[in-house]
């Protein structure tokens, strides 16, 4: 039999990639990478220029098709490799990225009539202004006593399915009656593919409250929050959920012409980035934290009991790797942090400097915050440069900077806020342990891992764990592709199960990060201090941040209002 390959695709924030993966060990034959044409739409919506409020955070659904367009032919291109021998293809996604279809499965965004108005087109993952309506969820169900609330970490955020849902409704309702259906993004894909919309069951589970054995929250939980929303998940929330590395469908005419593809070929149900990098990276059993690094940064874990850790952003049954419990939880922002710091933060000096050594911003940053030892820069942050998903879940906290004084540098900054996201991490370990969910080692992979030595020395010495890092550079489109083969099926040569996937394809590095232990004992007293800033404005002991944010958005507002007048 002919060697067998499959394609994975990884649609991330900013753009698309397409990797071509050899079935016999995982091997990455040719990558392409299309970016978002439309980008993150968060200020004006596109051709119309209506604004957007504070906090949204949109895409273009046509952006996606153009990842199949570009990018899949350009893998088979550079590949030469036979289309026939390419038996399935999977993608992942970031969650919760959802938008309203109608009968046909066309997004809304897409009609005339409809294209001016905000909330037609797709929510992006790191859309927060549905907290509001995420707060109002979270004091219900409490109030209720929702069995379901302690799966979640006892909130859900403003980020998931049934907030930006419920947003919508408020301030749209037209739009709201005109949906058909609400989707997960990757499962809009998969319908695009295959002409079959089902739903997954790992983006149902952790963004849409949606459980293995008890199904959704009972009607009379969503009547509670708004009678409008009495029938929604048997309407709008309507289709069949199946498990991960279900085959979706087969690639119909239309789409194998356009992908370069063969027609019928097995198409495994969609997924989201993180969780597709688990078996990746061959984490199969409990006590290994995959850490999925990037623009944020999810956590993943597997157990064998369900247990109710704080902030936890789900555990799902079978919702990572099957006959496990998986967790999640995370960060809203990582790689986001630096980027912001790059771009508004570096003075001219500074880029001068980095011009005339022939480096980008962020190789000089690494290289002289890398000369600075653990407290040298007299520095502590806090990471909720875009709220705080896990533990706290709450998108209104906001980023903090302590120490600074006239000599502080830029790459003394760029350091504390390297640091500041490991400190959030090991909070979310520690929640997690604090639980007897056990936690022995920390795999990384992403976009960050590889590009910045520096970041995960810090994770190791920060967490006190010893860190082993991806091989693979686009590790979730690796498990992506690996659930397309599962899909396809051991008879036309792909797999029985993603365990079986995972022990041939699976790669990292040979040699991991080890903590430093003179390091570890300096982080020990700065991650103390972390906790005491962490507890005392996120946990309602001073809540300046959200009184800031309150004058911000008024101010918004009324300017908002002036222009209209």
């Amino acid at each position: 039999m002919a060697q067998k390959y499959a394609i994975g695709i990884d649609y991330g924030t900013e753009s698309g990639r397409a990797v071509l993966v050899d079935l016999a060990n995982g091997r990455e034959i040719a990558e392409h990478v299309t970016p978002y044409p439309h980008q993150v739409i968060d200020r004006q919506l596109p051709g119309s220029g209506v604004a957007l409020e504070a906090d949204w955070a949109l895409q273009h659904p046509g952006d996606y098709l153009e990842v199949l367009k570009r990018s899949v032919p350009e893998v088979m291109k550079v590949s030469g490799i036979n289309p026939q021998d390419v038996i399935g293809l999977g993608i992942d996604f970031t969650a919760c990225t959802m938008l309203p279809v109608d009968e046909q499965g066309e997004p809304l965004c897409m009609k005339a009539e409809l294209r001016d108005r905000p909330h037609s087109w797709v929510k992006l993952w790191k859309h927060h202004a549905a907290q509001a309506e995420a707060n109002l969820l979270n004091e219900i169900a409490e109030k209720r006593g929702e069995p379901f609330l302690p799966r979640y970490g006892g909130k859900l955020s403003s980020e998931w399915m049934i907030a930006k849902i419920w947003q919508i409704l408020n301030e749209d309702e037209d739009t709201y009656h005109q949906t058909d259906r609400f989707v997960e993004a990757t499962d809009w894909v998969i319908f695009k593919l295959t002409g079959k919309m089902v739903r997954n069951s790992c983006t149902a589970g952790y963004k849409s409250i949606w459980h293995k054995h008890e199904g959704y929250p009972s009607k009379a939980f969503f009547k509670a929050l708004d009678p409008r929303l009495e029938h929604l998940t048997e309407t709008k929330l309507r289709g069949n959920v199946v498990p991960l590395g279900t085959k979706a469908g087969s690639l119909t005419e239309e789409m194998a012409a356009m992908t370069g593809l063969q027609a019928g070929m097995a198409v495994a149900v969609g997924n989201v980035d993180a969780h597709a990098a688990v078996p990746a990276v061959g984490v199969v059993t409990p006590g290994k934290m995959v850490m999925v690094m990037g623009t944020s940064i999810c956590h993943m874990l597997l157990g064998t009991e369900e247990k109710w850790v704080e902030g936890m952003c789900g555990v799902v049954e079978d919702g990572i790797i099957p006959g496990y419990l998986g967790y999640e939880a995370g960060q809203s922002a990582v790689g986001d942090i630096f980027a912001w710091h790059v771009a508004k933060a570096v003075p001219t000096d500074v880029k001068e400097a980095v011009d005339q050594e022939g480096l980008d911003v962020h190789t000089w940053l690494e290289k002289e915050a890398q000369k600075l030892k653990p407290g040298e820069t007299g520095l502590l942050a806090l990471d909720w440069w875009n709220g705080n998903r896990s533990i706290l879940v709450d998108a209104d906290l906001t980023g903090l900077m302590l120490g600074y004084t006239l000599q502080t540098r830029t790459e003394e900054v760029y350091r504390a806020l390297l640091e500041s996201t490991a400190f959030g991490t090991r909070k979310i370990i520690e929640a997690f342990r604090e639980k007897g969910v056990e936690i022995d080692e920390l795999y990384a992979c992403g976009g960050l891992p590889q590009k910045n030595q520096l970041l995960m020395q810090i994770y190791a010495d920060v967490t006190n764990l010893e860190i082993k890092i991806a091989d693979s550079t686009h590790t979730p489109a690796l498990g992506a592709a690996m659930f397309g083969a599962v899909a396809a099926g051991s008879a036309a040569g792909g797999f029985a199960t993603i365990v079986e996937a995972a022990e041939k394809m699976a790669r990292v590095r040979s040699e991991p990060i080890r903590p430093i232990a003179e390091h570890v004992a300096v982080y020990e007293q700065l991650y103390q201090e972390y906790s005491t800033l962490h507890d005392y404005f996120g946990r309602g002991s001073n809540d300046v941040m959200k009184r800031l944010k309150t004058l911000k958005e008024q101010w918004r507002a009324s300017q908002h209002a002036y222009e209209i007048l």
